[in-house]
């Protein structure tokens, strides 16, 4: 992922949401490579603690779809 477009995608984000929320987590990933490997990225904005339930919770819900799907 290139470094510039992802600046310009989180500056956008951060604009959308400056002063609507407490915290936010930001995951970013490229396209595989041929090889199978991607780039990802995360930044958050917030307090450290709040982002870090955030993505527990969020991991929680994933789990609990995947499990409703097998």
């Amino acid at each position: 992922m290139a470094k510039k477009s992802t600046e310009v995608a989180l500056s956008q984000v951060k604009k959308m949401l400056d002063g609507q929320c407490a915290c936010y987590v930001l995951i970013m990933c490229t396209e595989p490579s041929k090889e199978g490997k991607m780039e990802v990225q995360m930044d958050y904005e917030g307090d450290a603690d709040l982002a870090a339930y955030l993505i527990d919770n969020a991991s929680q819900v994933f789990d609990e779809r995947l499990s409703q799907i097998n």
